[in-house]
């Protein structure tokens, strides 16, 4: 392969010369990150990515999500692998998928829409199609890390009554002032909430931790959104919980498995709004994401820490 000079992420000092290859496992990495590699490295565009098979010359990974569920971190320590990842500049798309399906589910934007296709839209009954305020809720969060405090930034407009939070640390006293919001257990978080937002990574502690006995804490008005991974609900039990109205709605923009398939239960349930992992799809974040990971990698392969390192 021929050789190609390779600079640091942030300088344009010349470095030795040296091969490297970027194996891109996805195809539809953005120009602009695919450009930025591109300028000192071999692209190699592949659907996938073992690591036997790379050898010893793998020296650097990035992830395009903020979470690492899906990579084998024991394995990339064990090898001395970097890794990086990109939280943060998806923060605020998530938040805004997160709100959309606060309202949605809340006020019941799916099945007001069935009963549309079904030609069964009343208006002679006052109390037809009541939905769940939001105003003066007490809105929860399992997980209080960036993405819960940019939903609570956004929960600011909405005249809710306060926030409580579960996490395993409390947050800093000064976040905690600006969205008015107290640290609680987990029980008390699922008794109190009128909406509760899962933001928490999913670890084995976490996996499941949503299930039948957590939904029969939880108030009947209840509005459960997930904008987290799948799989720290247990489905099977949310779509009981949703049929026999224990908890009052669900907000996914994850689920499991994903895809999910066409004739999943949960899709027959009209008291469910789910979307398709979108919660980071627009072109501005995607494309910060693609960056960031692109700059991770080329830090990795010159030996630089990475640009967002996830250990």
């Amino acid at each position: 392969m021929p050789q190609t000079k390779v600079e640091s992420a942030e300088s344009t000092e010349s470095s030795e010369e040296v091969t490297y290859k970027v194996l891109v496992t996805h195809p539809e990495v953005p120009k602009e990150a695919l450009d930025l590699m591109g300028r000192g490295c071999q692209l190699i565009m592949c659907n996938s990515l073992v690591l036997d098979a790379a050898g010893p010359q793998l020296k650097s990974i990035s992830t395009m999500s903020a979470g690492i569920d899906n990579v084998d971190v024991p394995e990339l320590k064990k090898r001395k692998i970097p890794l990086g990842h990109t939280p943060t500049v998806l923060n605020s798309a998530v938040a805004d998928t997160a709100m959309g399906l606060m309202l949605a589910a809340a006020r019941r934007f799916h099945e007001g829409r069935n009963k549309i296709d079904s030609s069964t839209w009343e208006n002679y009954h006052i109390e037809w199609m009541w939905g769940q305020d939001i105003r003066d809720a007490t809105v929860g969060f399992y997980g209080f890390g960036g993405i819960g405090q940019a939903i609570a930034q956004r929960l600011k407009g909405f005249d809710i009554d306060s926030i409580i939070y579960t996490t395993r640390k409390r947050v800093a006293k000064d976040i905690e002032k600006e969205y008015n919001a107290a640290k609680v257990s987990f029980d008390e978080l699922l008794a109190q909430s009128d909406i509760l937002f899962i933001a928490t990574p999913l670890t084995p502690e976490t996996e499941g931790v949503f299930n039948k006995t957590t939904f029969s804490k939880m108030k009947k008005t209840a509005v459960l959104i997930n904008i987290a991974r799948g799989q720290i609900i247990n489905q099977d039990d949310l779509y009981t919980a949703l049929k026999n109205n224990q908890i009052f709605s669900a907000g996914l923009d994850v689920v499991y498995p994903e895809p999910l398939p066409a004739k999943d239960k949960l899709l027959t349930l009209p008291n469910v709004v789910i979307t398709p992992h979108i919660g980071s799809a627009t072109k501005r974040t995607r494309t910060d994401m693609a960056t960031i990971a692109a700059h991770n990698v080329l830090r990795g392969l010159v030996g630089q820490p990475m640009l967002s390192p996830a250990y």
